[in-house]
């Protein structure tokens, strides 16, 4: 998943200095979607990880 967040991330970083404004804008919106879903499934597994100890 932060695999797929650096590639939307540096997608929409090539097409921001290219001059392309709304896939740039679309881009960097994925990459914000796919962090913050790994950012909850990483806690997710840090949690369930503790509970079986």
């Amino acid at each position: 998943m932060l695999s797929w967040t650096l590639t939307f991330i540096i997608v929409a970083l090539i097409a921001g200095v290219l001059g392309f404004g709304g896939i740039a804008g679309a881009a960097a919106g994925v990459a914000q979607v796919c962090f913050f879903i790994f950012l909850v499934l990483f806690v997710v597994s840090l949690l369930r990880g503790k509970k079986s100890v």
